[in-house]
């Protein structure tokens, strides 16, 4: 199958509308999670994602070693953690890590509040502290990632920013998809958007990221739930029908954490079949989902919660 790319903003790369997110756990062998990589790699996804504190620097070991002598054609994010620190250390850190002398995009990671892009942005502040490294070769973009739609929306507007990463699936907050998206295109800004599962929540019984439910809710499964010898079976949505309402969205990437070769095999199958859904569809999914995910948490990429 030839996997569908689309121009990551203005970047000049051409990025597969899947991308590689995080699938660092050290439950899981070193080398199974770079086989892992490598099989996603083989499949053509040309797009990854890491950041130095996923798992301790698990992720970035992993990333540098599945990317040895395999670098050529793929885009490779990174991400600034320490926010309120310099930023130069912490680039070096990372491609110590990565084992690479530069990545395609550094990324300022999780800055959710508005005082937060302000003191990124100021002069010599954060931005123009990785404006340097991008200079240096270190990087060739810069951008950030967000969980709050109005962060990104000054973060676009300053013209600061390659590419941004934010929420966006049948579970995120609605300006995530009506006001942020299309700003971003109008601005010529790549977009790559991640909770297309909603963590893990709208596929299984989870708080997220496979932690099981401390507590099922229960006597509220009239949206399709089921009782099964006496515990309730929460509703729940496919893989497909996830993927396929992010992709109907049209991001330029959408990044999965597809961490076991069931799991990319149950996206490359969503792909395979996806065919865009019809406004009708996708407000079906938004309520499935929402019943989907009740009683399993805060949904904490939203800037106020309403999956308590």
């Amino acid at each position: 199958m030839t996997l569908p790319k689309r121009p990551l903003g203005s970047t000049g790369f051409h990025a597969t509308v899947l991308g590689i997110g995080d699938l660092a756990d050290r439950a899981v062998p070193f080398e199974q999670c770079v086989a892992t990589v490598r099989r996603a790699m083989d499949y053509g996804l040309n797009l990854i994602d890491t950041a130095p504190g996923y798992e301790n620097g698990y992720s970035e070991a992993i990333v540098g070693a599945a990317l040895r002598g395999r670098r050529e054609g793929m885009f490779v994010i990174d991400k600034i953690d320490e926010l309120d620190q310099p930023v130069g250390p912490q680039v070096d850190a990372s491609l110590k890590a990565l084992g690479l002398d530069g990545v395609d995009l550094f990324v300022f990671h999780d800055v959710s509040e508005p005082g937060r892009w302000n003191e990124l942005a100021r002069p010599g502040g954060g931005m123009e502290q990785l404006g340097r490294a991008v200079r240096a070769g270190k990087a060739r973009f810069r951008g950030l990632s967000s969980h709050h739609p109005e962060v990104l929306r000054l973060a676009l507007e300053s013209g600061l920013c390659d590419v941004v990463m934010f929420p966006l699936g049948p579970v995120c907050d609605d300006r995530y998809r009506e006001e942020i998206l299309p700003l971003a295109r109008r601005k010529g800004v790549g977009t790559v958007c991640f909770k297309t599962f909603g963590a893990g929540k709208l596929l299984g019984d989870t708080t997220g990221y496979n932690r099981p439910l401390e507590a099922r809710p229960r006597g509220k499964f009239s949206s399709g739930g089921r009782e099964t010898a006496g515990e309730p079976v929460l509703p729940r949505l496919t893989v497909a029908e996830c993927l396929h309402y992010t992709l109907t969205l049209e991001p330029d990437v959408a990044l999965l954490g597809l961490s076991f070769p069931n799991e990319q095999d149950a996206a490359f199958a969503a792909l395979a079949d996806f065919r865009p859904l019809s406004p009708a569809q996708q407000e079906s999914i938004r309520r499935r989902a929402a019943a989907a995910i009740e009683g399993k948490g805060p949904c904490w990429w939203n800037p106020v919660s309403s999956c308590a």
